[in-house]
């Protein structure tokens, strides 16, 4: 039995039998879906990268073209668009995910041989393949038409090079191959192949340089230490030159069609012509921490009435405040149309908020949004409540809800548990690993970061570091000293 889980064929039969579960099971749709699949088709059949507004096919900037490219790829492949062709997008997805395993398993055994040769990585690398193939979270997003399968691929195959280059930097570090394939050792290639690796996941998220600031965090941290400053600089040129070489064409596209510089998608989606809510947003920013809020205010702008009453109490200081919201909301929940008007009302308010409180904005909900997003259930494509607490009240509404809820909510503090657990495994045991260990660290951290930020904070965005997670979380599992000479001579008779 041991040696039959210890086979990857093995582990990835069962990743695939859970992605397949969910695929055939939970098959679920998105906001994000239909838009996704509209520009997808309109690719194809109209070779334009478009939606329809108003009736029109309208050329667009609003998302990235990777994914849509791919959906169209299936399209033409499998002869069906939009719904019907749902299964087939999801079945690649669920092949594309298992690539990702794979690749997190050889980034888990490859930190080993960083502390050690004469360690064994095989542990490591059988603990990363199985915690990756059977990871529920990451496995449920195959099931969905969004890019989540896509960036966590770019992800781990962007990291992989650039663990290698910051292990090869402290005093020339530690040699991927001995002898030939001298490219594979060569710090300029390893920088070179990792940008261009994340210039091509930015075609599918726009914040995949997130990962290349972190490595060139670490390698500024090593270089500078031992004074090499220029060549930190050139290393920086570099890389974002590569980086930037996928996104020439999207540029040029937007360039020529929209008469703008836009080598990235735009931050807020937004047609032409739309407004910007920048006052409701920043309003919400004030209070806002929970994705079960984003239902009940944010995503219902511009689409449905926003009853006063469904807002959390957070979101007013005083009661005066809250009379002034539904103030503002009063002539908005009659048009379904938030003005220019009202958008500068939530802004003066918003100002206001934070004036009174600017450690609530700035550091306790950024905080509070981080530590919801990690420590969720992540049920959001499950027929399931999420509902943890109080204990006994979902206990008593739902016996087998609460317990699949819990179960998970479990599950995913085990996965971050594991994964802090590794980063002190691997920093105590050996200073060779520490770069590498040490950008895996920065790339969570610094993703975590950003998504505070955003003022719909959906725990789908943390999933990108899984891999990461993973890859740490893994060398818990693995050899905890080296064999001993007289281990070595006993192996070798």
């Amino acid at each position: 039995m041991k040696r039959i889980l210890s086979h990857t064929v093995v582990a990835l039969a069962a990743g695939l039998c859970l992605r397949l579960f969910f695929v055939l099971k939970y098959p679920a749709n998105s906001g994000d879906t239909v838009l996704y699949e509209q520009m997808a088709a309109n690719w194809l059949q109209h070779h334009a990268y478009a939606m329809e507004v108003n009736g029109k096919i309208t050329s667009v900037d609003l998302r990235m073209p990777g994914y849509p490219a791919f959906l169209a790829a299936v399209y033409a492949i499998a002869g069906q668009i939009g719904e019907p062709a749902r299964r087939f997008v999801m079945i690649a997805q669920a092949v594309i995910d298992l690539i990702s395993c794979l690749l997190i398993a050889i980034l888990a055994a490859l930190l080993q041989l960083m502390v050690s040769e004469r360690i064994a990585w095989q542990r490591a690398y059988i603990a990363a393949i199985w915690l990756a193939a059977l990871c529920p979270f990451t496995a449920n997003y195959v099931a969905v038409t969004l890019t989540e399968t896509f960036a966590m691929l770019f992800t781990i195959a962007a990291l992989l090079p650039l663990c290698l280059q910051v292990g090869r930097v402290r005093n020339n570090g530690w040699l991927f191959v001995k002898k030939g394939w001298r490219w594979a050792n060569d710090y300029r290639w390893l920088a070179a192949i990792g940008a261009l690796l994340v210039g091509l996941g930015a075609l599918f998220r726009p914040e995949a340089p997130l990962i290349l600031i972190a490595c060139w965090i670490v390698l500024g941290v090593v270089l500078i230490a031992q004074h090499e400053t220029f060549r930190w600089v050139r290393t920086v040129a570099g890389m974002g030159l590569v980086c930037a070489i996928p996104l020439v064409p999207w540029t040029l596209r937007n360039a020529i069609t929209l008469h703008e510089f836009q080598p990235l998608a735009p931050k807020n989606s937004n047609l032409p012509g739309e407004l910007v809510p920048y006052g409701f947003m920043s309003w919400e920013k004030t209070w806002l921490y929970r994705f079960r809020d984003v239902y009940l205010v944010p995503w219902k702008l511009n689409d449905e009435p926003i009853n006063v009453a469904d807002i959390p109490d957070r979101a007013f200081d005083t009661i005066e405040e809250r009379e002034r919201v539904a103030a503002i909301l009063e002539p908005y929940n009659a048009e379904l149309t938030l003005t220019p008007i009202e958008d500068a009302a939530f802004e003066l308010l918003a100002r206001q908020r934070t004036a009174r409180h600017p450690l609530r904005t700035y550091v306790w909900l950024p905080l509070a949004r981080g530590v919801t997003m990690w420590f969720t259930p992540r049920i959001e494509l499950l027929s399931v409540s999420g509902t943890v607490f109080p204990l006994v009240q979902s206990w008593q509404d739902d016996k087998v809800d609460q317990s699949v809820t819990a179960g998970l909510f479990l599950l995913n503090i085990i996965y971050v548990a594991l994964g802090f657990w590794g980063v002190v495994h691997l920093w105590r045991r050996s200073t060779a690993v520490r770069p590498a260990a040490a950008l895996l660290v920065a790339f969570i951290l610094l993703r975590t970061a950003f998504l505070t930020t955003l003022e719909t904070p959906e725990p789908r965005y943390v999933l990108v570091c899984f891999p990461a997670l993973i890859v740490l979380a893994a060398q818990v599992f693995g050899e905890s000293s080296e064999p001993t000479q007289k281990m070595l001579s006993a192996k070798a008779r």
